[in-house]
């Protein structure tokens, strides 16, 4: 019985979140600032979430940041998600060998 209330509200609360911004915004924003703050918000908060998830997940902070530079080299490099993903995770793995 209490799942069901759990359910029910988280349920509400993303009903909320997802409804508020009609609530206060009726009209087209126009504001430059204001669109630009809304556009890149959602990658803030991915970015503050993942990083720090990123440097504590293998226990070596070391391995994490070799990782993490591979990553950022090749996403630079434009190559695809899969590629950067798969290297971030070969050259960290390959680093924790090589420390330990």
């Amino acid at each position: 019985m209490s799942i069901a209330i759990y359910i029910a509200v988280m349920a509400g609360v993303t009903y909320c979140i997802r409804v508020t911004p009609f609530a206060f915004f009726r009209k087209k924003i126009t504001s430059k600032f204001l669109r630009s703050l809304l556009y890149y918000i959602p990658y803030a908060v991915l970015s503050a979430m993942t990083f720090p998830a990123i440097f504590y997940s293998t226990g070596n902070v070391l391995t994490s940041l070799i990782g993490t530079a591979a990553a950022l080299l090749l996403a630079f490099l434009e190559l695809p998600l899969i590629v950067v993903a798969l290297a971030a995770s070969l050259a960290t793995w390959l680093a924790g060998l090589l420390i330990h």
